[in-house]
């Protein structure tokens, strides 16, 4: 049975991502997505990457907080886009 707790960090891990900092800082500054796309439906994801990350949300499964917060982080320019702020 799988204890980690999820956390940014983790979920990085879990993705095959570099999980350093400055890595997921810079990961998220890079790859911002447009407010209609879905997190696992961004393009720069490998298939097993894009199902983890809709299973998560789907699920309601133990990761979904943090792919929510990925979620929201991924679309921050987007949604300043929107709302002017």
């Amino acid at each position: 049975m799988d204890e980690t707790t999820p956390s940014m960090t983790h979920l990085f891990e879990q993705l095959g991502l570099d999980a350093d900092p400055d890595a997921i800082d810079g990961f998220i500054a890079s790859h911002q997505l447009a407010g209609a796309v879905h997190v696992y439906e961004a393009p720069f994801w490998n298939d097993g990457q894009r199902q983890f990350l809709a299973e998560s949300i789907g699920a309601d499964a133990k990761w979904t907080t943090i792919v929510d917060q990925l979620n929201e982080s991924l679309h921050e320019d987007a949604v300043k886009r929107q709302t002017g702020l």
